[in-house]
């Protein structure tokens, strides 16, 4: 049997990152998902320079959006900010309480729905980049059209 990818379990975890990665600012939501997708292909080019990496193949990308651009990062989480590349940046995000769910690059827009729809039934608002961001974190696998995506949204 199939092990089904896009479980849409929600749940609250408590989580702290030191990433290095990239970013791109683009106008919303008319050049996305392309320029996350640009933004990602982009970083995997560089990813062997990263010193400390925990994992190559976990993406890790924080992003801030008015509705107007957003800013979109794609970042590996390494055990020591140090000799960050040139052209990357590094920074931590300090810990941080998120509401999360799991789902699959195809079904990320029924995960944020799902996942902001639990958020009200249980009493938890969204944390407004105070120190935060929301962050989707990409699972990488060779040669599939399906991956795991976990939705972390900050919250008070």
């Amino acid at each position: 049997m199939e092990k089904k990818i896009a479980t849409f379990e929600c749940e609250v975890v408590k989580r702290k990152f030191e990433l290095v990665g990239q970013s791109i600012t683009a106008n919303y939501p008319q050049s996305f998902p392309d320029a996350a997708i640009k933004v990602h292909m982009d970083f995997k080019k560089g990813i062997d320079e990263i010193r400390d990496c925990k994992n190559k193949q976990t993406l890790i990308s924080p992003y801030m959006c008015n509705d107007i651009i957003a800013t979109y990062f794609a970042c590996v989480e390494v055990d020591k900010l140090r000799d960050i590349p040139e052209g990357m940046i590094g920074f931590e995000l300090p810990l941080m309480d998120y509401a999360k769910i799991s789902c699959s690059n195809k079904t990320i827009d029924q995960g944020y729905s799902t996942l902001f729809a639990w958020m009200v039934e249980n009493g938890y608002k969204q944390k407004w980049y105070d120190r935060s961001f929301p962050i989707e974190i990409f699972y990488l696998k060779e040669n599939v059209e399906e991956e795991k995506v976990e939705i972390l949204i900050p919250i008070q």
